[in-house]
């Protein structure tokens, strides 16, 4: 390999090295880091309760169930049976058995291990809970651990919420 070769490699790393670090330095400039060029704003989100109540109190649940159909609802809970079972004498899997969940405090089944969230909720499951619930799990009840993503339709979560009602000792008439 001759001298002009050499030169060549040479000159090609120090090209490279000064072109990553110039590219760093012209960012630099460029997108000046100085908090008075920042162009954003803060937003608080409410937490905990003062969520739960607004999602509440933007439901008309009466409206939402009227779009639900049982038939749906045991379509849709298919997801669910991964992790459930719904049947009268059906037995805890991953999560608690589903049999007459409606109504039914939160974290009541005696026999299933609870997380600490969903132990100390301290409500029953109605039917405002039982949606606000589906839409987002870990969102409702921070701390659960249910890893499901939830139900963004309207007319999965009022099914579900039927065919939850409907598989129960006692179903309650819609609202």
């Amino acid at each position: 390999m001759n001298s002009f070769e050499i030169n060549k490699i040479i000159t090609a790393i120090l090209v490279t090295i000064l072109v990553v670090f110039g590219i760093g330095k012209i960012s630099d400039i460029i997108f000046d880091k100085d908090d008075k060029s920042i162009v954003a704003y803060k937003v608080e989100a409410p937490e905990g309760e003062a969520v739960q109540a607004s999602a509440e109190a933007s439901v008309d649940i009466s409206a939402l169930l009227a779009m639900g159909d049982v038939a749906h609802g045991e379509a849709v809970f298919r997801k669910c049976k991964s992790c459930h079972s719904i049947k009268q004498d059906g037995r805890n899997n991953i999560g608690p058995k589903l049999w007459n969940v409606m109504f039914r405090p939160v974290g009541a089944v005696t026999d299933y291990k609870y997380s600490k969230a969903l132990s100390s909720y301290g409500k029953e499951w109605s039917w405002e809970e039982m949606n606000g619930f589906l839409i987002k799990p870990s969102k409702w009840i921070k701390g659960n651990k249910m890893g499901f993503a939830g139900l963004k339709s309207e007319k999965d979560r009022a099914s579900v919420i039927l065919y939850l009602n409907q598989n129960s000792d006692n179903p309650r008439p819609s609202p």
